[in-house]
C-alpha cells in the first residue's frame, strides 16, 4: 500500500545541547509568524512556562506549540538539552519528521548535541543546522560548520542527511539569514520557509485501520489522564470507541472523551484529525507511554517504545527531624507515596520501589539533576520530606558487576586544567582527548557515574566558577574499584536552641559554616564542614557570659564570615552516607541520620 504525504502539515523538533537558544528559537518563530496577537503572551522564553525552568534557564519537560505559515501548519516541539532528560528527546522523535539542529556559533557541537543528534539520525530525520548567536563578539561560524559537518559523519549519517540546509541566526534577536553576514538578516523568516521547503510532510494513510502511538502523558485536573501522539494511519474521532494495547500485549476498550489538537502555544478541540497530526486524547485511564491506541476492530499494535533504564536512586522518606511538620503543609508518608505516585504518571524514566519502613520510597531517575528537579517540585507544592544521598544502580550481567559510565566533557582555563586532571584521576576518570585553544583547556573524559556524583561542587570551586562540565551517559560497563572521593568532616549541633554570633566567631576557625546566627538548631543538626576530615560535636548556641565588669558592648568586635550558600544541588553532594537531607519548603537542613550521638558512634562500631 502506497503511503500519502500529507503536505498542509510540519512536524518539527528543535534539538541542541543546553542553553543554545532553542527556547528563544520558538519564541522569536512564535511572535513573528503573528500567533500572538495579545500582548501579554510576548515575554521572554514563552515555553518554559514552569517557573523551575524559568529560573534555571533550562528546558525540562517537552512541549508543543502550533504556527501556521504561508498556509502549513508547522508542528513545533520544543526539547530539552540536558541528558538527565533524555527520556523526553527520545519519545519526540516518533512525533517529527524532521529536526531543526541548533549548534552555538562560538562553542560549536557539545556533547549533548551529539546526543540529540544521533537520536534524530537514527529515527531517519532530515536535519536543518541553525548556527545561532552569531552577533556574539568571538563568533567562529566557518569553524563550527565544519564540526558540525564531522559530526553527522561520525554518527553515520546517510549521504542525504549529510546534505543539510544551514542557517545563520542571531535567535534573541529574531533575525536569520542564508548568508553568516548579519546585515543580510532582517526577520526569521529563511528558517520558516527551510521548514517549509526541506522537511517533508508526514506520511500515513487515512483509509488504513486507526494507529496511534502515546509518546507524552501528563495530568489535567478536570480532564485526567491525558495522552499525547501522532496518528500513524487512520482518523481518529472525538467520542469513538478506542482498543488501547498496552506493552504486555494485554487489549482494553475505551471511549475518547476530548479529542485536541495544537493551536499556537494552547489546544483546540476538533471533531476528528487525520493521520499526520499530532493529538491530545482523554478518557484512556491508565494510558502509558510507549503503548497504541488503535482502531477496535481492525487495529494492530506497533511496536513498543523502549525508554533507557535509571542509573541513579534516591531514598526519599517522610520528614523525621523534630522539627517535622513545622513548616510544610503535606509531611506524611501517605501525602508522599501519592505525590510520587502522580510523578510517575507523567515521568517516564522515573522509577519508584518501596523501601526499609513504611515510609521509604526509592526514587530511581536518569541523573542527580533529574532527582533534585523533582524534589524542588516536591518542596514548592508545600511537602516535606527527607532524602538520602544519590547512589548510582549496579546491574548484573553475566555473574560480573556493571556500573553506568558518562562521557564526561569539560572547559576550564589553562591554567586550571592540571587539578581538573589531577581530581577526575582520582575518581577513576581516563582522559579521551586534550586541546588548548586561546589559553582555554578542553579535556574530554570516561568516568564511572559514581565518580562523578558529588564532584560538580568542587570543579566550580577548582575553577574558580570559570570552568564549564557537561555528561553523557555511555551506558553500563564492568564496575571499576573503590572510588576515593574527598571524604569530609561535618560540625554537629550538641544542643538545641539558637545560634549565637558568639559560639559561630569560634567555630568559623575550626572549619566552614552553613548557618549564621539567629538560626534554630537541634541536636545532630550539621552546621558547617569541618576543616579536618572527621566529625565534630560543637556548641553553636553558648552565649557570651557577662559580668557586672564588662559591659554588653563587648561582644560586638566578633566579625562572622558570610555563611556558604547551600542550595537543594549543593547540598546533595555534600551528603555522606550516614547523612540525610532535611527539605521543607523554608528550609535545607543537614543532619546526621541518627541524631544521637552515643547511638552514632556504637552503630559505627
Amino acid at each position: 500500500m502506497t503511503q500519502t504525504i500529507r503536505e498542509d502539515i510540519r512536524n518539527v523538533a528543535i534539538i541542541a545541547h543546553v542553553d543554545h537558544g532553542k527556547t528563544t528559537l520558538v519564541d522569536a518563530l512564535l511572535k513573528q509568524s503573528n500567533t500572538f496577537r495579545d500582548a501579554d503572551a510576548q515575554g521572554t522564553t514563552i515555553m518554559d512556562s514552569n517557573e523551575l525552568e524559568r529560573e534555571r534557564g533550562i528546558t525540562i519537560f517537552s512541549k508543543n506549540a502550533a504556527i501556521v505559515w504561508k498556509e502549513k501548519k508547522l508542528n513545533i516541539v520544543d526539547t530539552p538539552g540536558h541528558a538527565d532528560f533524555g527520556g523526553e528527546v527520545e519519545r519526540i522523535m516518533n512525533l517529527v519528521d524532521g529536526c531543526l539542529l541548533l549548534v552555538d556559533a562560538k562553542e560549536g557541537p557539545m556533547p549533548q548535541t551529539k546526543f540529540v543528534l544521533k537520536k534524530a539520525l537514527e529515527a531517519g530525520h532530515r536535519v536543518i543546522v541553525v548556527i545561532n548567536k552569531v552577533d556574539k563578539k568571538d563568533a567562529r561560524p566557518a569553524w563550527v560548520l565544519n564540526k558540525t559537518f564531522d559530526l553527522f559523519v561520525d554518527l553515520g549519517a546517510t549521504d542525504e542527511q549529510a546534505q543539510f540546509p544551514v542557517v545563520y541566526a542571531s535567535a534573541i534577536n529574531g533575525i536569520a539569514s542564508m548568508e553568516e553576514d548579519m546585515a543580510t538578516m532582517k526577520d526569521i523568516t529563511p528558517i520558516l520557509d527551510t521548514i517549509v521547503d526541506f522537511i517533508s510532510g508526514p506520511s500515513g494513510d487515512k483509509n488504513l485501520p486507526l494507529q496511534i502511538p502515546v509518546v507524552n502523558i501528563f495530568y489535567d485536573n478536570y480532564k485526567g489522564r491525558i495522552a499525547v501522539g501522532r496518528v500513524v494511519n487512520g482518523i481518529v474521532k472525538q467520542g469513538a470507541q478506542i482498543k488501547h494495547i498496552d506493552r504486555n500485549g494485554k487489549e482494553k476498550m475505551a471511549r475518547i472523551s476530548a479529542l485536541q489538537i495544537y493551536d499556537g502555544l494552547g489546544r483546540t478541540d476538533v471533531a476528528q484529525a487525520e493521520a499526520g497530526e499530532i493529538v491530545v486524547l482523554a478518557g484512556i485511564e491508565d494510558a502509558q507511554i510507549g503503548e497504541s491506541l488503535v482502531d477496535p476492530i481492525e487495529g494492530v499494535a506497533l511496536p513498543v517504545l523502549h525508554i533507557e533504564e535509571p542509573t541513579v536512586k534516591m531514598t526519599f522518606g517522610a520528614n523525621t527531624s523534630p522539627f517535622a511538620g513545622n513548616e510544610g503543609e503535606y509531611s506524611t508518608a501517605r501525602h508522599l507515596k501519592e505525590r510520587l505516585e502522580k510523578e510517575l504518571l507523567n515521568d517516564v524514566a522515573l522509577k519508584i520501589d518501596k523501601g526499609e519502613g513504611d515510609s521509604q520510597f526509592i526514587v530511581s531517575g536518569r541523573g542527580e539533576l533529574h532527582l533534585a528537579i523533582l524534589i524542588e517540585k516536591m518542596r514548592r507544592e508545600g511537602y516535606e520530606l527527607q532524602v538520602s544521598r544519590p547512589q548510582v544502580i549496579f546491574r548484573e550481567e553475566n555473574g560480573k558487576t556493571m556500573e553506568p559510565f558518562e562521557a564526561v566533557s569539560i572547559e576550564c582555563p589553562e591554567n586550571f586544567a592540571g587539578i581538573v586532571i589531577e581530581k577526575m584521576g582520582k575518581r577513576r576518570g581516563e582522559m579521551k582527548d586534550m586541546l588548548v585553544e586561546n589559553a582555554t583547556a578542553f579535556l574530554e573524559f570516561e568516568i564511572p557515574t559514581r565518580g562523578l556524583i558529588g564532584y560538580r561542587n568542587e570543579f566550580l570551586t577548582d575553577t574558580k566558577g570559570n570552568g564549564i562540565l557537561n555528561t553523557l551517559l555511555l551506558g553500563y560497563r564492568e564496575k571499576m574499584g573503590d572510588i576515593a572521593t574527598g571524604a569530609h568532616g561535618a560540625m554537629i549541633t550538641m544542643e538545641n536552641g539558637i545560634t549565637m554570633g558568639y559560639s559561630l566567631a569560634n567555630l568559623q576557625e575550626r572549619g566552614n559554616l552553613f548557618i549564621g546566627p539567629g538560626v534554630e538548631v537541634y541536636v545532630g543538626m550539621i552546621i558547617g564542614e569541618n576543616s579536618r576530615a572527621e566529625d565534630m560535636e560543637v556548641n553553636p548556641c553558648k552565649a557570651k557570659k557577662l559580668s557586672n565588669m564588662r559591659s554588653k558592648g563587648d561582644g560586638a568586635s566578633d566579625i562572622l564570615e558570610p555563611p556558604r550558600d547551600m542550595t537543594l544541588e549543593i547540598s546533595l553532594e555534600f551528603l555522606s552516607d550516614d547523612e540525610l537531607l532535611e527539605v521543607t519548603p523554608k528550609s535545607l537542613r543537614i543532619r546526621k541520620a541518627q541524631l544521637n550521638s552515643v547511638m552514632r558512634k556504637r552503630e559505627s562500631k
